[in-house]
């Protein structure tokens, strides 16, 4: 079985290495970073490969494409050590622990809603959804979606004055 199994990996890199290349090296604009996903996507689809699948060419490209978003995705959490600039001072340094503060006020506060509430409110106000858009998640008239937001401000000011944030 090993043997077929490195011979059908041979013809199928035979056959669609060079696209495949292509495409990828389109994608990441890095013929290094091309390389080395077209490799990475070859073993991966052949391990990955649901039974029964019967476009190859179609499982590659999609194998590649999604390693190439996962390597995107990597690359905008990891900070160059050129981009971290200087050491914060103190008075950045207070300010950035007196906002993280407030934050995890204002999460505990969001945890505390009820979660028809808390949902109406993540979705507009960090999602960036509109009302109408928020009642077709949610199955909601945008009437009652307002409603909802009205309360849920209600409720989650009166939370935050309750630890000494002033939300005005």
């Amino acid at each position: 079985m090993g043997t077929e199994l490195t011979e059908l990996i041979r013809q199928l890199y035979e056959a669609y290495s060079r696209e495949l290349y292509l495409y990828l090296r389109a994608l990441c604009g890095s013929s290094s970073l091309a390389e080395d996903l077209m490799q990475d996507t070859f073993l991966k689809a052949i391990l990955s490969l649901p039974p029964g699948h019967g476009n190859m060419r179609a499982w590659l490209y999609m194998v590649g494409r999604n390693l190439y978003l996962n390597h995107r995705k990597k690359q905008k959490r990891e900070v160059p050590m050129e981009d971290r600039g200087d050491p914060p001072s103190r008075q950045e340094l207070l300010e950035k622990i007196l906002s993280d503060e407030r934050k995890r006020v204002l999460y505990a506060a969001l945890s505390r809603l009820e979660p028809r509430k808390r949902e109406v409110l993540l979705l507009q106000y960090f999602s960036g959804l509109s009302q109408k858009e928020i009642g077709a998640v949610m199955h909601l008239t945008p009437e009652n979606v307002r409603v909802l937001a009205c309360r849920g401000r209600q409720e989650l000011k009166k939370l935050m004055e309750e630890n000494h944030y002033d939300l005005s």
